[in-house]
């Protein structure tokens, strides 16, 4: 819901209220008329400078994050190995970037959870 209320994703929506990145005032103009919050309240909190990067403790003790953790750790090489012959040598910006989450039913009923992560390729420079 808050996330067509913005015209933003729902992964970027909850980063709003992580302080994980910075809202528009129109963000704070729409989130306060459909969570019925004085705009005052929503300013202070939401128009800051984000905190990126904190992300916890290391290992992660959260479960969920825990398993997204996982994941980077028994398949990063592999990605960075397709991803560098795919695109040559370079990293995936995490900064021009957008991700979204969805869900799927397979033909068993059993759910999947499907998390996309694009982000603009950035060649390394070369000096």
């Amino acid at each position: 819901m808050l996330a067509q209320i913005t015209g933003r994703t729902e992964v970027a929506v909850a980063a709003l209220f992580y302080g994980q990145t910075t809202a528009t005032p129109e963000d704070v103009d729409k989130l306060s008329a459909a969570l019925d919050i004085p705009r005052e309240v929503l300013a202070q909190q939401l128009l800051g400078f984000p905190n990126r990067g904190q992300s916890g403790p290391m290992p992660p003790t959260e479960p969920l994050i825990y398993r997204l953790y996982e994941i980077i750790q028994n398949y990063g090489y592999s990605y960075k190995a397709v991803l560098n012959e795919k695109f040559g040598d370079g990293i995936m910006s995490g900064v021009n970037f957008t991700t979204k989450v969805e869900a799927e039913v397979d033909e068993t009923g059993a759910k999947w959870a499907v998390i996309t992560l694009r982000g603009k390729w950035l060649d390394f420079a070369r000096f």
